[in-house]
């Protein structure tokens, strides 16, 4: 639990427009369980300044970052799209329980369980990056731990009033995975400038 937040803005790599990375996420608007989980946490979390929160539209669980849209054609993304389809067709829809709070000096987070069990999603999404493009995508963080992002720190501040406003615990709720989404994230990532480029099924169809 830290005792200081940190701005991430501050530290990361930031694009200019135009340029941007392709990521495979998990992306989770269509869940309203998930909306209304988000929706409790910003109401909590509104008078606290120095936060981003997660636009509803684009709530989500990175799975991995393929690489920039400058060293990936598009040639290369269908490749990968196709690769990832025949994997996930052999994998079963996966249900994920939200509701414990993580806090990182630069994010507050909702943990995504059994890590174990979404773990077939991120071995799906490294193979077809591979197969594509001969090298692998980058992990979002090491060691894995899957989770959806309700606010990005973008001010160095004390961690204890967010933890009060928000504590350790929401009430839970379960989510199936039944896709995964190959996002373009054009630009600094603080403009939330995405774009969809294919959903991934997962499981074959009935």
């Amino acid at each position: 639990m830290p005792e200081l937040m940190a701005d991430r803005w501050a530290k990361r790599e930031m694009l200019p427009p135009g340029q941007g990375r392709i990521y495979w996420h998990i992306l989770l608007e269509d869940h309203p369980e998930v909306r209304a989980m988000a929706s409790t946490a910003h109401e909590r979390l509104a008078g606290i300044p120095g936060l981003d929160l997660t636009p509803h539209r684009w709530l989500h669980l990175t799975v991995l970052i393929a690489g920039l849209t400058n060293e990936i054609s598009d040639e290369q993304m269908t490749a990968m799209v196709t690769e990832a389809g025949k994997l996930l067709a052999q994998v079963r829809p996966v249900t994920a329980t939200l509701g414990r709070v993580l806090y990182h000096p630069e994010a507050v987070m909702l943990e995504a369980r059994p890590a174990a069990a979404l773990a077939p999603i991120l071995e799906a999404a490294q193979t077809a990056t591979r197969t594509a493009l001969g090298r692998d995508g980058i992990p979002a963080h090491e060691p894995w731990t899957p989770h959806v992002t309700l606010a990005y720190s973008k001010a160095a501040q004390p961690a204890a009033p967010i933890i009060a406003a928000l504590g350790r615990q929401l009430p839970t709720c379960e989510v199936t995975v039944g896709s995964i989404d190959l996002v373009v994230q054009d630009g600094p990532e603080y403009l939330w400038d995405w774009r969809p480029v294919a959903k991934v099924p997962i499981g074959s169809p009935s």
